[in-house]
């Protein structure tokens, strides 16, 4: 039995690069509705909605798997586009993650 890569189209690209924007755009325009006393309520729900979504694309892409090999399914091209779009999720909040924590830490040593 042959193995034969998986090759993603424009099409996957798009829709992996749309998991992306929409994290950023959703985050952008909870700031921009409560600029002032509520900023850091919606940063942080912004936060929250974003580790759901992370979440959500994880258990897709592990009932795709499960799927898969239960043999419901026999389209590999839907296996590896839901768990490329489930890496690509974790990853970024991942950095993001890691970049608030950052500057957590950066704004506790600044001496005033």
């Amino acid at each position: 039995m042959a193995i034969t890569p998986v090759q993603l189209s424009a099409d996957d690209f798009a829709a992996i690069g749309n998991v992306y924007n929409s994290g950023i755009t959703r985050a952008n325009e909870e700031i921009d509705k409560t600029k002032g006393a509520n900023a850091f309520d919606s940063i942080l729900n912004a936060a929250v909605n974003m580790y759901k979504e992370a979440d959500e694309l994880q258990k897709k892409a592990e009932e795709t798997e499960i799927s898969f090999a239960l043999g419901y399914t026999d389209s590999i091209h839907d296996l590896a586009v839901a768990q490329q779009k489930a890496n690509i999720s974790l990853q970024y909040t991942t950095k993001i993650t890691n970049s608030v924590v950052s500057a957590y830490k950066e704004l506790m040593n600044m001496q005033l």
